[in-house]
């Protein structure tokens, strides 16, 4: 579920306020969540929200200045909505409220790249929304879906026992080194478990957040809070399928390849792109004929977000990741990039290969020459190349469901450029004669001779 960091780029429209879609922070992490705070733990650096009314709608009442920021809108709104639940945080226990409330709203605030939201802003806006009922239910909901991507962060850094997140100590770390000294023994654990909580606790502020939307029904348009409702009952549930797939096919050392493209599905085809993208439909009245091709457009860029992912962890510096390169190797995750490399090894006969693969997957202590044999070792399969054609006919596909509907022009161009930016694809490329089904198309050819 770990996403990529890399930079997005907006020009805004003039007057709109500044890009702030990428504050991560310093990279050693030393600034902590109490540094953020003012004396009444107000985010103080946020103050230049102003310009962001109670609706997010902005100055004025005009959704194009959510346009000009989406991320900026969000995290605007975000900023308001914790900084009531931090103070009630700090009503129950000071100590709780800096070692876990504070910590949770950081990293909430702090990076990303605010894919959910911006997915589920355009598609509103291509669906030809902005009402000020929808503007506000849209930012509400996409500061939903960033606490819902904290929790899976922070639970899935601990999973994965991940030493960093961001660039920064993951959250179960910073927890462990800040009582190492004053319980040594315990620091650890303590840590684990904070992670736990702090996970949990972003899934309930995620849920408080759309059940005000939903008992404040007259806000959302007509017809809206019943799908609401049921897309993120989907959502939440999807995300954590596709977590413990993930986790059962390390645990059992499953690598092969449709339970990699099922974990795929679910981890981030669905949770990550498409879902967010239906929000948006729903929250914008449109037609089942347009929410068919949002999702089935979403579920091809979510898949190719995946696979990007499952490349950039092995093959891209970690200071563009935020991650430490080959987590997925020394992890044993049953990677589509992985299970790829070994049935095209196995095919080929290539022993060699399959030792390397065989005997480096699932070792934490994996030194840095042995993840170089590895990198070769894959390379040498063909697997990246292949891989890189997956994303590239998966992306041309999202492209032409994204064609056969009516949309806005200029936010459906916002859409197409957001999946460039998910898929790090750029225009279609024609699909295979014969036009397999989307999951038998990733499944069938990697394992046989044929495609290289």
């Amino acid at each position: 579920m770990r996403s990529t960091e890399a930079s997005h780029r907006h020009t805004a429209p003039p007057g709109a306020p500044p890009d702030r879609s990428r504050n991560d922070g310093p990279p050693d992490g030393t600034r902590g969540p109490a540094a953020e705070h003012g004396e009444h733990g107000e985010y103080s650096e946020y103050s230049e929200y102003s310009e962001y009314s109670e609706d997010g709608l902005g100055r004025g009442g005009d959704p194009r200045v959510v346009d000009g920021d989406v991320a900026g809108a969000v995290r605007a709104v975000l900023a308001r909505l914790l900084a009531a639940r931090l103070a009630r945080g700090r009503a129950l226990d000071t100590l709780f409220a800096r070692d876990l409330a504070e910590r949770v709203a950081d990293f909430a605030l702090c990076g990303g790249r605010r894919i959910r939201p911006r997915l589920l802003w355009w598609s509103l806006r291509a669906c030809g929304g902005g009402e000020a009922s929808q503007v506000r239910a849209a930012l509400h909901a996409g500061a939903a879906l960033e606490l819902l991507q904290t929790c899976a962060l922070v639970h899935d850094d601990l999973m994965d026992a991940a030493p960093t997140r961001r660039g920064r100590p993951a959250l179960h770390r910073a927890v462990a080194e800040q009582y190492a000294d004053s319980a040594p023994m315990a620091a650890r654990r303590l840590g684990e478990a904070a992670a736990v909580l702090a996970g949990d606790l972003a899934l309930a502020w995620a849920d408080d957040l759309v059940t005000d939307l939903l008992v404040e029904e007259g806000d959302l348009p007509p017809g809206a809070a019943r799908g609401v409702r049921d897309v993120w009952r989907a959502t939440r549930m999807e995300m954590v399928a596709g977590q413990y797939l993930d986790v059962q096919g390390q645990a059992t050392g499953v690598r092969t390849l449709t339970p990699a493209v099922r974990a795929a599905c679910l981890k981030s085809a669905l949770y990550s792109v498409e879902r967010p993208l239906e929000l948006g439909t729903v929250l914008a009245g449109a037609s089942a004929g347009t929410t068919r091709a949002l999702c089935r457009a979403g579920r091809c860029a979510g898949l190719a977000f995946q696979l990007r992912d499952d490349l950039d962890d092995l093959f891209t510096d970690p200071a563009v990741t935020g991650k430490p390169s080959g987590g997925d190797v020394r992890e044993g995750k049953p990677t589509y990039l992985l299970a790829v490399a070994r049935a095209r090894a196995a095919a080929d006969g290539n022993r060699t290969a399959l030792a390397v693969l065989d005997t480096s997957l699932g070792r934490p202590d994996l030194s840095e020459d042995a993840l170089d044999r590895v990198r070769s070792a894959v390379t040498a399969t063909g697997a990246p190349d292949l891989v890189r054609g997956k994303i590239e006919r998966l992306s041309g596909q999202a492209l032409r469901h994204l064609a056969d509907v009516d949309l806005e022009p200029r936010p459906a161009a916002e859409l197409r450029t957001l999946f460039a930016e998910v898929t790090g694809a750029h225009g279609a490329v024609p699909e295979p004669a014969g036009g397999l089904p989307l999951a038998a198309a990733l499944v069938a050819s990697p394992a046989v001779g044929g495609e290289r």
